[in-house]
């Protein structure tokens, strides 16, 4: 990556830079080449003549086919630029070995609950089982709210309530089904709760008892379940949900941190409101800090499967096994079959905001996301919401659409979210801290209460890539150690419990 005066060059051989800043008409970009029209922020402009139907590169890699000739100084995008598929080669060549130098152990104060699993927060969680007792959930966890309401429980971080809206109304033995009971599985496990509240009507497709007898739930102190039904209706409900949430309360304080490995550490990295930084602060940033996970013996789970499309290869290339490359294989041929049956296409992709930032195709928007997953090998692909058992780089297949791709993560274990934004997103994830990451200086100073680290400091010529990598890792072990985040400070994570409904979601 090289900075040439207000234009950043991705690579040596690409036919494009990119505008670190607005640029008016009559701009110097590169030797003898001027700007023929004013150039946006994040946008790219052509560094040489380009003719209709030929291949147009960033970062060395294809973006897309030019629909025109496109002269130098010109802007390159969505009126000159289209989607055309690579028809790259998805053959496994063999694992690719990734020599990395010996690194020290690095701690952070952790939780350790009885199960072995380490946690990064202390919450007792409220789940419902269906769209019908969610409010009874939210007058129980309402009874935890306020400056003073946790006084007596200093060390639980809060009581946090997930509804959604679903569990009934579809088949009890249905994919839809299937998804959601491993989807309320995996919070109700997961390290981050010190005890959860199973909240149900009683007549709903959902039925707890099922949920519980699916998923090998055993209902226990840490584990307890609530009918309205049963109870005698809303306000007998809630008066029993308080009283168990209190008895939880009492129990999840008792809860000391303690100096742990980071190979506890299980990371979900996301991307959304990408622009024409993201691949080249963020994106490749946070791949970096996640290779220093790996290399510490963690986890760092990748996911939104329809985002690498047609950039798909760059992974294939370090799929440890070929089972790996055959998971990954699946999953992509089963999004183009849904995405077909839904009369829709993946090439979609980027968004209106996308392209308002500067990424115009798929192929350019696949080619961030991938780096994002820095450089390690893939070591195993899950399903939505599956367990996460694999140490390394894995993939966990979701949509698109964040809040779901990120309830998925947490699902199979994250214990920690860094979510790399190039428009500005409001986002939190309970019952874990969420790292937001921007990809430029002015949305930083813009939505500064939202975002917490900038990375648009490497395009302001301040920092290396791998000094804001170092520094993303730093503040992953610091926020696991209990230092909160903008999002948690504003009460985030609640609303952003997306179970995925397979249907007609991207």
């Amino acid at each position: 990556m090289n900075l040439i005066s207000s234009f950043i060059s991705c690579h040596a051989h690409d036919q494009v830079v990119v505008a670190v800043q607005d640029v008016p008409a009559g701009a110097p970009v590169a030797e003898s080449i001027l700007t023929l029209e004013p150039i946006q922020s994040g946008h790219k402009v052509a560094i040489s003549a380009i003719r209709a139907g030929e291949c147009v590169t960033k970062f060395g890699q294809p973006i897309g086919t030019a629909t025109e000739d496109i002269k130098p100084g010109q802007q390159v995008h969505t009126d000159k630029l289209a989607f055309a598929p690579l028809n790259g080669d998805d053959a496994w060549g063999g694992p690719v070995e990734i020599v990395d130098d010996a690194m020290d152990p690095v701690m952070f104060d952790g939780i350790i609950r009885a199960s072995g699993k380490v946690a990064t927060r202390n919450y007792v969680g409220i789940l419902c089982s269906v769209n019908c007792s969610g409010h009874v959930a939210r007058a129980i966890a309402a009874q935890f709210r306020g400056p003073d309401a946790m006084a007596a429980w200093p060390q639980v971080d809060g009581v946090a309530v997930f509804s959604h809206h679903t569990g009934c109304g579809i088949s009890s033995h249905g994919t839809n089904m299937e998804i959601l009971r491993r989807t309320m599985a995996g919070y109700a496990r997961h390290a981050n709760f010190a005890a959860v509240l199973l909240v149900g009507l009683g007549c709903e497709s959902n039925q707890i008892g099922e949920l519980l007898a699916n998923e090998n739930l055993v209902q226990a102190p840490i584990l307890q379940t609530l009918s309205i039904q049963q109870a005698g209706g809303t306000r007998k409900a809630i008066r029993s949900g308080i009283k168990i949430i209190h008895e939880m309360l009492d129990q999840a304080n008792c809860v000391v941190r303690v100096a742990v490995p980071a190979q506890h550490l299980v990371i979900g990295l996301q991307c959304g409101g990408s622009d024409g930084f993201s691949a080249l602060t963020a994106n490749p940033a946070l791949g970096m800090a996640a290779d220093l996970i790996v290399r510490q013996g963690g986890t760092a789970v990748l996911s939104e499967t329809p985002e690498p499309y047609e950039a798909e290869q760059l992974l294939l290339r370090r799929a440890s096994s070929q089972t790996v490359a055959d998971k990954l294989l699946a999953r992509i041929d089963w999004w183009e079959s849904y995405a077909q049956a839904h009369m829709e296409s993946l090439n979609r992709n980027p968004s209106r905001g996308n392209k308002a930032g500067g990424v115009t195709t798929i192929l350019e928007k696949s080619l961030g996301a991938v780096s994002k997953s820095g450089g390690s090998q893939l070591r195993d692909v899950y399903l939505y919401a599956e367990p996460i058992e694999t140490k390394g780089l894995v993939m966990m297949d979701s949509p698109g659409f964040d809040p779901v791709s990120a309830t998925g993560q947490i699902a199979s274990g994250c214990n920690m979210m860094c979510f790399t934004i190039g428009r500005g997103s409001c986002y939190g994830a309970k019952p874990v801290p969420s790292l937001k990451l921007t990809t430029n200086t002015p949305l930083f100073e813009r939505m500064s209460d939202d975002m917490d680290i900038n990375c648009g400091t490497v395009l302001d010529g301040d920092m290396t890539l791998d000094e804001m990598g170092q520094l993303i890792f730093s503040q992953i072990i610091r926020t696991a150690s209990g230092h909160r985040t903008r999002s948690e400070l504003l009460g985030y994570g609640e609303d952003e419990f997306v179970p995925w409904q397979p249907g007609g979601t991207y």
